[in-house]
């Protein structure tokens, strides 16, 4: 089997900062790692080339240092990582980013099975692994927290909020899975020695995946954001002591103080 593992390297949420000009996440100087629920997506694709050969293929966009999360993920075991990083592709929304690596896997050629995690923590937004499906033009399964091969189709059981499904696609396919899925692997020492050791990172430029130049970056990108702000932070909470029957009457007048009641 030939499966490819899109990633993302992420800020550090307790780090975040944001460009107030562009409304884009300012990444140069900000603890990164990697996407959590990629992790979970790197897990399940080992998991099947264990059982079933083949290999695993790491891609992600982002800035050279998104080069550290892909050296991660190959000590956890995958066979080949690729990068694309080019200043054209900077301030790409969900749209841009799935259409550049949508265009690096046709580059990469033929594969059986897309493997991304859920959605990244820093737009929460779950709209690239979809649209890449949608531009490759293969069946999508979202939601995994199982997943298996028989034969020539992927069989994923979906986490829904009112239960569970369980849907057959037939291969190529492209699935997203939740971190309730696995528990991702420790990197193995050997594997650590190959990611510091060798060059383990293939680098790509816009032209290296044929993208069109009107489609990529901010100039392919129709999401926009309008303004970017803090929240203002929340009142202090008041604690009630006292007999229920005083702490009742506390919460009656407050609410009937603030027009709750």
């Amino acid at each position: 089997m030939r499966i490819i593992v899109p990633i993302k390297q992420v800020p550090n949420t307790n780090d975040v900062k944001i460009d107030p000009k562009t409304g884009t996440l300012i990444r140069e100087g900000v603890d990164s790692i990697v996407n959590p629920e990629d992790l979970n997506a790197i897990e399940a694709a080992l998991e099947l080339r264990e059982r079933l050969g083949g290999e695993v293929i790491a891609l992600s966009m982002g800035p050279p240092q998104a080069a550290d999360a892909l050296k991660e993920v190959v000590a956890m075991g995958a066979d080949e990582a690729y990068l694309l990083t080019d200043r054209a592709l900077a301030g790409a929304d969900t749209l841009a980013t799935a259409y550049c690596l949508s265009r690096a896997i046709t580059k990469l050629g033929d594969f059986d099975l897309i493997v991304c995690g859920r959605q990244a923590i820093d737009g929460d937004t779950a709209q690239v692994g979809p649209q890449m499906a949608e531009f490759l033009k293969v069946p999508q399964v979202t939601y995994a927290c199982k997943l298996d091969v028989v034969e020539d189709s992927v069989v994923v059981e979906r986490h829904l909020e009112d239960g569970f499904e369980t849907v057959k696609a037939r291969m190529p396919a492209l699935v997203t899975v939740m971190r309730e899925a696995n528990r991702p692997r420790y990197p193995s020492m050997a594997g650590i020695r190959r990611a510091c050791t060798e060059d383990v990172v293939h680098r790509w430029v816009a032209t290296d995946f044929d993208a069109e130049p009107w489609r990529i970056g901010f100039d392919g990108s129709p999401t926009w954001v309008k303004r970017t702000f803090t929240p203002p932070p929340k009142a202090p909470g008041k604690r009630l002591e006292g007999t229920p029957r005083d702490v009742a009457k506390d919460l009656l007048k407050t609410f009937t103080e603030k027009n709750l009641l």
